[in-house]
């Protein structure tokens, strides 16, 4: 369940990043009832930034494969970047 606090609760530094950290997942900040910021600790920004970036070479396979319509077989991909790269 996300965690929702207000922007008063920005005053106890500790308590939030506490939350962030145990929680392992964004702190959404509101002002005046309506959201305003999302805090997270620094791991769970780099776990999200991973996801993406996993999400985007998955999506960019996809379109390839759609355009070319050609599929390499996994231990062919592989002998191939060995040889390239550690011989």
């Amino acid at each position: 369940m996300p965690q929702i606090r207000p922007i008063t609760d920005l005053r106890n530094t500790n308590d939030i990043s506490e939350l962030c950290h145990t929680k392992k997942e964004p702190v959404f900040i509101t002002k005046n009832g309506y959201g305003d910021l999302v805090i997270m600790s620094i791991e769970t920004y780099e776990q999200i930034v991973e996801n993406v970036g996993i999400d985007e070479a998955i999506m960019e396979a996809e379109a390839e494969y759609k355009q070319e319509g050609k599929l390499i077989d996994a231990k062919e991909a592989l002998s191939s970047l060995r040889r390239k790269y550690f011989e």
